[in-house]
């Protein structure tokens, strides 16, 4: 009666990878994402095409999950704020250490966003700042061609999204993250040379203005 025991392989030699739970790889290196230095990707830029296709995607993914053009625009604001409360740290990290600081006044913190998180987002700088006449505690940016609005084609029915909510989301999570606590939103004034022009309406809250106060007092 033929056995139907088979014989073992011998032993290898080579030494066996141990096993990854959960299908987490680990690169050959051991080293991932969060030890890199930042200032490694800082003169780095993403393509046109690659930011308008995950873009373009996120809204996507976002127009199917709400009811009308204020729930999309509200979506689109909640996810540049989670962006904005971490670009603060990035962005002081990056600067020269003489002028690394967190802003303590409403103008440096202004132009912080002005010069240098649109450089950093857009590759230039507001075209404007100006601060409301008729409202002590209202800023507004202006931008005549939001690069968020360039590659998304909006129906008639929907023509008054403005997508550029986004961007107020993460200019609304720097303020907040550098302790001027605002609500900031996105409104379309588009003209015949720039019809996609946005003003950034930044309103701050009562106790940043007491605090503005204070400190001009004490200079």
């Amino acid at each position: 009666m033929a056995s139907t025991q088979q014989s073992k392989a011998p032993p290898s030699n080579e030494p066996q990878q141990p096993r990854q739970a959960g299908g987490f790889r680990h690169p050959s290196n051991r080293k991932t994402i969060y030890d890199r230095n930042l200032n490694r990707s800082r003169t780095a830029e993403l393509s046109r095409a690659s930011f308008a296709y995950l873009f373009g995607e996120m809204v996507s993914y976002a127009q199917k999950r709400v009811s009308g053009i204020q729930d999309l625009e509200k979506r689109l604001n909640v996810q540049g704020y989670s962006l904005g409360l971490r670009l603060l740290d990035v962005l002081l990290y990056r600067e020269p250490p003489r002028s690394a600081q967190r802003p303590t006044r409403i103008l440096a913190l202004l132009q912080l966003i002005t010069t240098t998180l649109w450089k950093h987002l857009f590759a230039r700088p507001a075209d404007a700042l100006e601060r409301s006449k008729d409202k002590e505690d209202e800023y507004m940016i202006s931008d005549n061609d939001p690069l968020v609005n360039q590659y998304i084609s909006v129906p008639k029915e929907m023509n008054q999204l403005n997508c550029a909510a986004y961007v107020a989301g993460i200019v609304e999570g720097v303020c907040d993250g550098a302790g001027f606590m605002a609500r900031v939103t996105a409104h379309g004034v588009g003209t015949e040379m720039w019809p996609g022009k946005t003003v950034f309406l930044i309103k701050f809250e009562p106790g940043v203005l007491e605090r503005e106060g204070f400190l001009e007092k004490g200079r």
